[in-house]
């Protein structure tokens, strides 16, 4: 999504979250207590249920069935099943469905928006955003499944015409984090169904009811059945269900976003039937900010980086490296800017723009970077403790004196806390910010253009923001290197992940 898009929909949203919820009235309707299989909305077969709780009170929103084995092999069945019918339709046909879908997405984005909050903990402004950015992946790849194109090549010999067509690779096995539970199934899906591939989404345990909204709306938009396909499974199921999804050889691709760790497991796990597989997983990802930067234009892109969704996303900046000349100024400019511009609390709340974190887990492991770091010599500018909201929020937090030895520097903070480390020459800004195993995303900022050209090719990452901090789009490829993943969504290149490249000889011509 654009800073422009994002900036306004929080703008929006801050003069009318109590408007907003207003209109929201219906919300509840997309509250599902069943999954969905073959065009069928239905209990687990052994009765099971997981509640989903609200992050920012720890009240019930909902239950829905803890689905295991056989439930995801129906899903499985009824996609492959539905592949068979799905891939002959056209491409016209099915961008109309992805149209649809997107409008109806958009027209309900307040319900969906609200239930997100409720689910996830973000502010309402953050989830109005993430629904529409959600939408966008389906209206962008409506039209790129009209933009599947194959080649001819001239022949060495006259009597041959040589050929490449592209085709669906079959069922894909959609596996979805917490923290954009709408966005991250569709950014996925809607390049799978633009090609002809059917699917089966699992989403993650703690968020699974924006997953079941969305297919709600797939169904109103005229998906024929068993071509989407949702499982709901708790943290007890979900190592089995992940695992026949990457053994089963009727899936024939795996899409997963989340940890490195588990993004391993499930690469070693496909590996039994040769399995495409995808992967967007951890980051790291450093914050530059040489001194030649517009400070004012950094600290703004800092802040918009750095805190949404309380930091809980994997392209937000982790590591901030400060060149020494402008360090204690930029410090100062961010202290102020998290005093002055953040509020802690429920994510419904008018002015609130910083939730809680996903869990009590989450908490604590923020909690452990900041005491590590402090222990090690950092020092706390800004909060630094856990809030007394309630169990799953942390204070917005400033680190200095920071050194590359702390926890912070080298695991992913997932959290609502700033850690800066001074350098002096911008080798050693590389050195630093290419010193993980992982490279999804890195912003700079410089106004030295010679600098601008030479940082951008030098960062190992997927995703350079150059003077920029926001910088997902439907219609950019999303990605990174090292440990960081496997493949491109979004943008033109997204559907290869779900095609198949055929080459075809044609004789006695």
């Amino acid at each position: 999504m654009s800073c422009a898009m994002l900036l306004q929909c929080r703008h929006s949203c801050k003069k009318g979250n109590r408007l907003l919820r207003m209109l929201a009235t219906s919300y509840s309707s997309f509250v599902k207590d069943k999954a969905y299989i073959n065009g069928s909305w239905v209990a687990a077969a052994n009765g099971n249920t997981f509640s989903v709780i609200n992050p920012a009170n720890e009240e019930l929103i909902g239950t829905v069935p803890d689905m295991g084995i056989q439930e995801t092999q129906s899903a499985i069945d009824a996609a492959h099943v539905a592949f068979d019918t799905w891939r002959k339709t056209t491409a016209k046909e099915r961008s109309a469905i992805l149209k649809k879908w997107f409008s109806l997405i958009e027209s309900n984005k307040t319900s969906l928006a609200e239930l997100l909050t409720k689910e996830q903990g973000k502010s309402m402004a953050d989830s109005i955003a993430e629904v529409t950015y959600g939408a966008s992946f389906f209206e962008w790849f409506s039209e790129e499944a009209k933009r599947v194109y194959g080649e001819i090549m001239p022949p060495s010999t006259a009597d041959r015409r040589l050929l490449i067509m592209k085709q669906p690779i079959g069922v894909a096995g959609i596996i979805t984090p917490w923290n954009f539970p709408i966005a991250m199934i569709t950014r996925k899906l809607g390049a799978a169904l633009a090609v002809g591939c059917t699917a089966v989404i699992k989403p993650a345990e703690d968020t699974p009811l924006s997953a079941l909204a969305i297919c709600q709306l797939g169904e109103e938009a005229g998906l024929p059945a068993g071509v989407v396909n949702v499982i709901t499974t708790s943290s007890k199921n979900t190592s089995d269900v992940g695992k026949l999804l990457c053994e089963s050889p009727r899936v024939a691709t795996i899409s997963f976003t989340g940890s490195t760790k588990v993004g391993k497991i499930l690469l070693s796990q496909s590996a039994s039937t040769v399995k495409r597989v995808s992967l967007e997983l951890g980051g790291n990802a450093p914050f530059i900010v040489f001194d030649s930067a517009n400070i004012d234009k950094a600290v703004t892109g800092a802040m918009a980086c750095k805190f949404r969704c309380a930091g809980q996303t994997c392209i937000c900046a982790n590591r901030f490296l400060v060149q020494d000349v402008i360090y204690d100024e930029f410090v100062k400019r961010l202290a102020e800017a998290i005093k002055n511009q953040l509020v802690v609390g429920n994510g419904l709340d008018e002015g609130v723009n910083i939730g809680p974190l996903i869990n009590e887990a989450a908490v604590n492991k923020v909690d452990d970077f900041v005491t590590d770091a402090v222990k090690k010599g950092a020092t706390k500018i800004v909060g630094g403790n856990k809030n007394s909201l309630g169990k799953n929020f942390y204070e917005p937090t400033l680190l200095v004196n920071v050194t590359t030895d702390m926890e912070c520097m080298k695991d992913e903070i997932f959290g609502p806390v700033a850690v800066i480390i001074k350098f002096k020459t911008e080798a050693e800004a590389i050195k630093i910010a290419n010193s993980t195993d992982v490279g999804l995303a890195g912003y700079f900022y410089s106004q030295d253009l010679g600098q601008v050209w030479r940082v951008a090719e030098e960062l190992q990452v997927g995703m350079v923001g150059a003077n920029e901090s926001l910088l997902s789009a439907a219609e950019v490829s999303f990605g990174g290197v090292k440990q960081s993943g496997l493949g491109r969504e979004g943008g033109k290149f997204g559907v290869d992940e779900y095609l198949e490249m055929k080459y075809i000889c044609m004789g006695g011509i």
